[in-house]
């Protein structure tokens, strides 16, 4: 190898490729992830148009929903629970239903 003393590739080709097996895994189960939240978040935004609106747990799984995939939670002062994917969230109703809602940020 030409080049500096402590030089650890020979070319640019061999660091990238030593890099990209070294960072794989854990980049796959990031990327992974992070399709799981996103594919949530359009089918939350498909299902509720308007911002807020009805449907049922049956009809977001059969689109693909991943319901242990979620960003973040909400609780109200009245023990419900929401079930946010970035914007777009979720209330589990009785039985199967679920109320769709959309959040909307405050730019103070």
């Amino acid at each position: 190898m030409h080049g500096r003393a402590d030089k650890k590739f020979c070319n640019d080709l061999c660091r990238n490729n030593y890099n990209n097996q070294l960072n794989s895994n854990s980049y796959n189960l990031v990327r992974n992830i992070n399709n799981i939240l996103k594919r949530n978040r359009r089918i939350l935004e498909e299902l509720n148009p308007g911002g807020k609106t009805k449907t049922t747990k049956a009809k977001m799984a059969a689109k693909g929903f991943d319901f242990k995939y979620l960003t973040n939670k909400y609780d109200t002062h009245n023990g419900k629970t929401y079930h946010f994917c970035y914007e777009y969230g979720y209330l589990p109703l009785e039985g199967d239903e679920v109320l769709l809602v959309k959040r909307e940020e405050k730019i103070e």
